[in-house]
């Protein structure tokens, strides 16, 4: 399978460095290749070709392996130890404002936002194609899936094509 790879890339060398777009679409949804061509091509928007993954995850289930950027929340009060809110998850009402009426998770927001909006332009100015930001708490279910949800929807906001991964939202139920 590898030698049909590399055979291809050699047979499409000379159209690629032709091309005016390249899209890597190996990480991205058809619906998501969908809404890249329309911003380019109907609403005549800039083309970063930086596809942004956000993924929360468990740190007792490890590191994700192809994290570009962790960010560590477990300094936010635990939603898991509130015996009400332990068998739900950081996409449920109850957890997304038990963590998000912390002091500690808005100014968290307010600086990886910052961050971001720092890093990213400069990643693609360096040709960079992906973006792996990991957000990760103890278990993988509430904190980290509510703030990768909100680091998410602030990328959204600003235009950019992002992936969503909960990899350990159904983990250790």
């Amino acid at each position: 399978m590898i030698d049909g790879i590399v055979k291809e890339r050699e047979l499409l060398a000379e159209a690629r460095s032709r091309a005016t777009y390249i899209i890597d679409t190996s990480q991205i949804l058809p619906r998501q290749l969908k809404e890249q061509l329309t911003k380019i091509f109907v609403e005549g928007a800039g083309f970063d070709n930086l596809i942004l993954t956000v993924m929360s995850f468990g740190f007792k289930f490890g590191l994700p392996a192809d994290s570009d950027l962790v960010f560590d929340v477990r300094f936010i009060p635990n939603p898991f130890y509130v015996s009400e809110m332990k068998t739900m998850t950081g996409a449920d009402k109850p957890v997304i404002d038990y963590v998000m009426e912390k002091e500690e998770s808005i100014e968290f927001l307010e600086k990886a936002n910052s961050l971001l909006e720092f890093l990213i332009p400069n990643y693609i100015k360096e040709g960079k194609n992906q973006l792996v930001i990991s957000v990760g708490c103890t278990g993988g279910r509430h904190r980290s899936v509510t703030l990768a949800d909100a680091i998410c929807a602030s990328l959204r906001e600003k235009g950019h094509m992002v992936n969503i991964i909960h990899r350990d939202i159904n983990k250790g139920v």
